[in-house]
């Protein structure tokens, strides 16, 4: 196997890693906003709250836009890498940088997601939002995924660093 080649398997792993995040957010979203809401409504807080401020556990907005970006940017190096084209190289440098840094963003979001939450539900304000239990509303909407999907998460993890270090080591060689 050549080293383009090389590169392209690991961009297209880290491609289907990307794409795995708004997948499983499509297919359990609903099921993870009505956990949410059912610990809303335990904590008396009117599950309205979520709407209103524009609070989702699906697959629009930026839970598709960002994984899926980062998805066709590593499919695009891939192509080129795989047709021998050395503009591919170039993409490698560029997109695996920034697909580590972003995994490494999202790892952090995932590590603190009460304080991030909370930090979140301070800045719109709401004060019913504030009274919120967040780590009960976040285990709530967790616990509604297949335990599977925890164990992906860190496959994802994985593939990600590992995949965008390797197409950069190819880069470097290449």
């Amino acid at each position: 196997m050549n080293t383009h080649t090389l590169a392209a398997v690991a961009q297209i792993l880290v491609a289907a890693a990307f794409a795995s995040i708004p997948l499983l957010r499509h297919r359990f979203g609903a099921v993870a906003k009505a956990a949410a809401v059912t610990e809303l409504q335990r904590q008396g807080i009117r599950p309205a709250v979520l709407e209103e401020n524009k609070l989702r556990f699906d697959a629009s907005g930026h839970e598709w836009w960002a994984p899926g970006s980062f998805a066709a940017a590593s499919l695009a190096a891939a192509t080129l890498n795989l047709a021998g084209n050395p503009l591919g190289t170039t993409l490698t440098w560029t997109f695996s940088t920034l697909a580590l840094l972003a995994n490494v963003l999202i790892l952090q979001s995932q590590l603190g997601a009460v304080k991030s939450v909370q930090a979140a539900f301070r800045r719109k304000g709401d004060p019913e939002l504030l009274r919120v239990d967040v780590p009960a509303f976040l285990k709530a909407a967790e616990g509604a995924f297949p335990s599977w999907t925890r164990v992906l998460q860190n496959v994802r993890h994985t593939v990600v660093f590992a995949g965008s270090a390797l197409a950069l080591t190819v880069a470097a060689f290449a």
